[in-house]
Parts: structure tokens; sequence; C-alpha cells
């Protein structure tokens, strides 16, 4: 007999207790650490994290304490990842952030977390494209001097990730492999080559010292910095897709938060010395684009720039590709349960993958850029800006839900896994994620350009966590 839609609801949570169904063991069952990791680090967009986002961390701030506000994002996602992980064991459901809220607040929240995360990575699916549009017509500018419309290349983009997305996870993961190896190749090179000439005024760890990190804006600065790490949680998105997921996922998260946090801490140290203490935050602030890459002629050489201009292209089409496959998961978790048309939870016999799912990200990522294109706002200044700041808005609330989850979860039942790992390091991932969340709020305006602007994305994140709400409560009231 068919399950009704209330019983659908019920889904995730039961097979958190008893196993996977039928069409999650379909799947592809091969990703080792390896895979997973490339895929997720990949998502984090190294390359595109130093040249773009660390500039603007720099700006924002006021200050060169950028290193050690990456530091600080990486104890606040180690602390998040020992309760994230231990609940890998206890819900080994692909759905993530909102599988871990439904079995630890219930249905209800459960599924307004569901439609949260996809809200809030569609967003920034599109925002990522939106830019990654720009940035391959201002490459093909600087080559060629053609001038082509950035739409254009971000549908380019969109078919090519849906190619990929649509076939077995083992391509992509090979794909973004092979591009994470030469961003991160590039960033390792230009930091040595600061490192080797002594820096603009000789090597020093002023960065990290506290009075560093204390003026200026240093909410903004830990802001941006965790901005840089989103798409980690994706490695309990690809359980199901995992060798040994019992071990291969808090293995892979461990890898991911720590090698992310080391890297940006280091590459950040290093472009802020090659700037010179003195110089680094002017340079941010005036010449935040071209930052990193005049760095890279002065230090490596001209060629290294072309080269990291080049990469920048293929580390944001990684970035995409990464979010494209675990907004697919998010979506083929919730067809099975039938919280979604149950067509989305199908698994392709042929290439071993939620490719229904992948199809339809794909159509409507397409819809969307287009919406962007047509109404004629900037790509960069307003669509990237505006949809990054409702994707981090929406992300740093999932993520702090999701620890109260793992809290109350391991309070109500019988696991004994001992108080570091059910209660302190949760407890305290929580305080800082909540901290984080309220500098957020408090910065909106400012990240996102106005306050009416601020205004209408908190709005519409909290329609997509409400509409959630409403859909397990409508589903409830049919059972």
């Amino acid at each position: 007999m068919p399950q009704t839609a209330g019983e659908a609801i019920n889904a995730p949570v039961d097979s958190a207790h008893g196993g996977r169904t039928d069409h999650e063991a379909m799947l592809h069952r091969g990703l080792g650490v390896g895979s997973i990791v490339f895929m997720v680090v990949a998502a984090a967009a190294p390359l595109g994290v130093v040249a773009a986002n660390l500039p603007i961390v720099i700006a924002v701030s006021g200050n060169i304490g950028a290193p050690a506000y990456f530091v600080i994002a990486t104890i606040i996602l180690a602390l998040f990842s020992v309760g994230f992980t231990l609940m890998s064991r206890y819900v080994p459901n692909a759905g993530a952030f909102y599988a871990y809220v439904q079995a630890g607040l219930g249905r209800i929240p459960g599924v307004g977390a569901a439609t949260l995360a996809l809200g809030s990575y569609v967003v920034l699916l599109i925002g990522v494209d939106a830019y990654a549009g720009v940035a391959v017509a201002n490459a093909l500018e600087h080559y060629t001097g053609a001038l082509t419309p950035w739409w254009v290349w971000s549908v380019a983009i969109l078919a090519l990730v849906g190619l990929l997305g649509y076939r077995d996870i083992e391509l992509s993961s090979k794909v973004l492999g092979v591009l994470l190896v030469a961003e991160t190749l590039i960033v390792v090179v230009l930091d040595v080559g600061i490192i080797a000439h002594g820096g603009h005024g000789g090597l020093s760890l002023e960065p990290f010292a506290p009075s560093a990190i204390s003026t200026g804006a240093p909410g903004l600065g830990i802001m941006f910095a965790l901005f840089g790490f989103f798409g980690f949680e994706a490695t309990a998105v690809f359980r199901n897709e995992a060798r040994d997921p019992d071990k291969t996922i808090p293995r892979s998260t461990y890898i991911a938060v720590v090698s992310i946090g080391v890297f940006y801490a280091f590459s950040a140290w290093a472009v802020i010395v090659g700037a010179g203490i003195g110089n680094a935050v002017n340079s941010a602030a005036t010449k935040p684009e071209t930052m990193v890459f005049d760095l890279a002629a002065r230090y490596v050489g001209p060629i290294a720039q072309d080269v990291m201009q080049l990469l920048l292209v293929t580390s944001i089409l990684a970035c995409i590709l990464s979010f494209h496959n675990v907004i697919t998961r998010y979506q083929f978790t919730l067809g099975g349960a039938g919280v979604l048309p149950r067509s989305l939870g199908q698994v392709s016999p042929k290439h071993r993958a939620p490719s229904r799912s992948s199809l339809m990200v794909t159509v409507v990522s397409l819809v969307l850029i287009g919406v962007v294109a047509l109404t004629r706002i900037d790509p960069v200044r307003q669509a990237y800006t505006w949809l990054s700041g409702a994707a981090t808005l929406g992300i740093v609330a999932l993520m702090a839900l999701t620890c109260l989850s793992v809290v109350v979860f391991f309070r109500r039942t019988s696991h004994e896994r001992g108080l570091w790992k059910t209660v302190v390091a949760p407890g305290l991932g929580l305080i800082g994620l909540l901290a984080v969340l309220v500098m957020v709020i408090e910065n909106l305006p400012l990240l996102i350009g106005n306050l009416t602007a601020a205004i209408v994305v908190a709005l519409l994140v909290a329609v997509a966590f409400v509409a959630g709400t409403v859909v397990a409560l409508v589903t409830r009231g049919v059972r």
C-alpha cells in the first residue's frame, strides 16, 4: 500500500534507525575518504577564497587579523564537527543538517531545516554562478580583447555542471580532484614565493597577535572567514555513496575542516606579509579584485598571475559543481521521504546516481540565472552579494540548529558517548555559531548593501524555513 504523506515524513527518522531505502542501496558505493575530501574542499574553492574572499576579509575588518579569523572559524567548525560526525552513526541519512535537526528536535523543525538548506544552497549556487560568468568574461577580455555577455558563460557553466552531475559521482570527484590540485598548487607557489623573498618588510607573526584582531570590525572578519568553509558538511550528504560511511564520514569531515583552516590561515598570513603589514588593509580596500594577482606577479612572475587568473575560473567551476551535487543529494533524500516528488528520490540504473534530481537542479538553476540576466541586476555587486548574504544567514542558522539538535538527541537517548562528544563540544560549537549568527544579522545591511534589501533577504530566509514547517504540519494533518 502506498505511504501517505504523513508516513513519508517519518521516513528519514525511521531510516535513521533501520538502514537505507532500496533506492539508496542502488547508489554508487565506491567513494573513499580522498574522493569525498576532494569534493568538499573543492566546494570551499581554495583559490577563490584566497584571491577573492581574503581581500574582502581584510578590507571589511579593517585590520590584518585575517589569519587569526580563519583559525577561530576552524576551531568553531571543529567543535561543531564532533557532534555532527557522531550523529552520522545514529542517523545514517544523507539529509545531513535536516536529518539531524529532525532526529533531535522533531519532524516539523526538521522539514523546516530541509527547505532552508535547499533554499540556502540554491541561492548560493546562483550567486556563485553569476560571479563565475563575469570571471570568464573578464578573463576572455583580458587574453583576447573580446567582449562577451557574462550570462552566456554562466549558462554554459551550468550546462557543463549539469552533465557531470547527471553521471556517476566518481566522474565529478575526479574532475574536482584535478582542479583542486591545480588551484592549490598555484596558491602554494605564491606562498613559497612570498616567504622566500621575506615579504614586503620581513616575515612577522603580528597578524596573529590579539592587538591585530581587536581593532576595526572583527565580527565582519570572522563572518567572512566562516563563509570560506561553506559546503564542508557535504561529507554527510555523500554518506549513501561512501564505501564505509561510519569511518569515511568522520575522517573526511575532520580532514576537510582542518586542512581548509590551516591552508586559509597560512595563505592569509603570507598574503598580508607579502603586501606589507602596514599596507595590506589599504591594498585590500582599494584593489580587492587584483590584490592577490598583483602579489603573484611581484613575487613569482607574470606567468603565475596569468595562470592564477585562469585557475580562478576553474576553482569557481569546481565550487559550483560541488554545490550542485549537494543540492542534488538533499533533493534525493527529500524525494525518498515523500517531502518532494518521489521521482527525485530515484536512482539511475545506468549511472547509479540520483540523475533525475540532478536534472531538476540544472533546470531550476538555468531558470533562475535567466531571471538574474533578464532583470539586468549587477551579477556581482547585487546578485552575488545579496544571494551570498542570504546563504550565509541560512547556513549559519542551520549549523546552530544542528548543534542544538545533537545535544537534545543524546540527552534523551540511552547512547553513551561521553560528555565531550554529546554536550561540551556541541555546546561550545553552538555558542560560537550563535555569536557568528548575531554578527551576520547585525552586519547584514552592510553585507547586502542597504537596510531594505537586508530586511527582504532576512524575510526570504525565514520564509524558507516556515515553508518547510507548513509542509510538515499539513502532511501531519492529512495523516
